[in-house]
């Protein structure tokens, strides 16, 4: 370990491990030889995964606790009360914390290892927080009433080839809406579609079985959406200038093919799921945020005036502004501190700005980010030691439980990496985006604008099973053609 400046070096640059032959194995022992406090971090790591395959569970102790809590003061004659129980379980409950729950425990391990020092340079010079707080920003704006109409506007005219009905909406949302996610960013794109599915698909209350399958594509289709261009699909973006990827190339290896999966997935669930769909027209259509004479409401009541083209106009300029910048966290940061201050001054105009979502989802990426730097001593000579089909494989499979931009982003510092394993590590990461909410860097904002439909949590297994059949199309796509 090197010390400069009275602290350590933290975590070990991987071109500092010693170079070992054996394989794998033997690379991995020494490697926990060299720094043995890499196995800590992996446990917790380990333990914060497991811990959101659990958070469904935490949800409904939560709920079973505060039901018997309010049922014994019913029968003492007292309203119903927070228990603070069943509040702390709802909170360990809530996924987009889980990640920053265990950097606190990482943060105290490290002190005590480490000490504090060492700590206080990790946390703050080693992390790279800027996609977190661009994901914030992105999704604040996506979600305003100006840019959820213009776009609800704009798919309505593709909808309304199917007559605007709940088939036409899911079919025109879970096509066109990732494929946004080449332009406007993936976390832009999946709360535009969470937003417009939330409206036009989940309100009517379809089955349960419905809804994982829907979720398990949205989240598919956007992970692999964002693939027509080298800038907007984190995963690709980590490479794209490392590696000299320009758009060119990226639709010719990837983008076509990712439009022939989404195009082909939706296809077959349309085709499981017919009866049922077309059975939700028949339901009470759901009302349009946007009314279009008669102006609006922004949830509270309050009445709002029908937007303007000039104001739409501005919004999109904020969301160009900020995706031209996302590299800049002091550019998009003080743009949306001036747009907050132009939706104040608009406000007759504008719903109100939930940023409740955004930061949550903000959290639980930065926690994803911090945990996941140091996976990189394992994860590095694993990608490695694989030839093309297996990478892709591995790739997907690691995607699962890490954010794929990290396994991309650790495949550029394997040295002498051949473009077909280049392209391999990268087919399998988007491939992987949709399995987990933790595969891909949009899926937390998805949960976290869809999760009242699932009772408050998303249960792992059901996302994994929605997404299963969309991930094996894509395999298809990207291996076989």
């Amino acid at each position: 370990m090197i010390e400069p400046a009275g602290h350590t070096v933290f975590p070990t640059p991987l071109d500092a491990y010693p170079v070992v032959d054996g394989g794998l194995l033997a690379t991995l022992a020494a490697r926990l030889h060299a720094n043995p406090f890499n196995a800590v971090v992996t446990g917790i790591f380990v333990l914060a995964i497991l811990h959101t395959f659990m958070a469904a569970r935490f949800s409904m102790m939560a709920h079973d606790v505060q039901t018997r809590h309010d049922a014994e003061r019913r029968r003492e004659g007292l309203g119903p009360q927070p228990n603070l129980l069943a509040e702390l379980l709802h909170f360990v409950g809530e996924i987009e914390v889980v990640f920053g729950l265990w950097a606190v425990v990482l943060m105290l391990a490290m002190t005590a290892h480490l000490g504090w020092e060492t700590t206080q340079h990790f946390f703050n010079d080693s992390v790279n927080y800027t996609e977190p707080m661009f994901v914030v920003v992105i999704m604040a704006l996506a979600s305003t009433r100006p840019v959820v109409g213009f776009a609800e506007a704009a798919l309505r005219r593709v909808a309304s080839i199917g007559h605007g009905t709940p088939v036409a909406w899911w079919l025109t949302i879970l096509t066109i809406g990732p494929v946004l996610g080449s332009f406007i960013t993936e976390p832009a794109a999946m709360t535009i579609c969470a937003l417009l599915l939330a409206r036009q698909f989940y309100d009517l209350e379809p089955s349960t079985r419905l809804k994982y399958a829907t979720l398990g594509l949205l989240f598919v289709n956007v992970s692999i959406g964002g693939t027509l261009t080298h800038f907007a699909a984190p995963p690709i973006l980590m490479v794209a200038r490392t590696w000299g990827w320009e758009t060119a190339f990226v639709m010719g290896h990837f983008g076509w093919r990712s439009v022939l999966a989404i195009l082909v997935s939706n296809a077959i669930y349309l085709f499981v799921f017919r009866l049922e769909l077309a059975a939700l027209a028949l339901r009470a259509p759901v009302p349009d945020v946007e009314q279009s004479e008669d102006g609006g409401h922004d949830g509270l009541g309050t009445n709002l005036l029908p937007v303007p083209a000039w104001l739409t106009a501005i919004h999109l300029l904020f969301m160009a502004w900020t995706v031209v910048n996302s590299h800049y966290p002091g550019l998009f940061l003080s743009g949306f501190l001036f747009f907050l201050g132009f939706a104040k001054a608009t406000a007759v105009y504008q719903s109100r700005i939930d940023l409740k979502a955004p930061l949550l989802v903000g959290f639980f990426l930065g926690g994803l980010v911090i945990h996941g730097l140091l996976q990189g001593w394992w994860i590095a000579p694993v990608l490695a030691s694989l030839g093309e089909d297996a990478l892709f494989f591995s790739s997907t499979v690691l995607t699962a439980f890490n954010d794929n931009a990290l396994i991309t982003y650790l495949a550029t510092l394997v040295p002498d990496l051949s473009d077909p394993l280049k392209i391999a590590v990268v087919e399998g990461a988007v491939t992987g985006g949709g399995l987990t909410v933790i595969a891909n860097a949009p899926n937390p904002a998805g949960q976290a604008l869809l999760g009242r439909f699932f009772n408050g949590a998303i249960h792992p297994l059901g996302l994994f099973l929605g997404a299963l059949l969309p991930t094996i199309v894509s395999i298809i796509a990207f291996r076989l053609l």
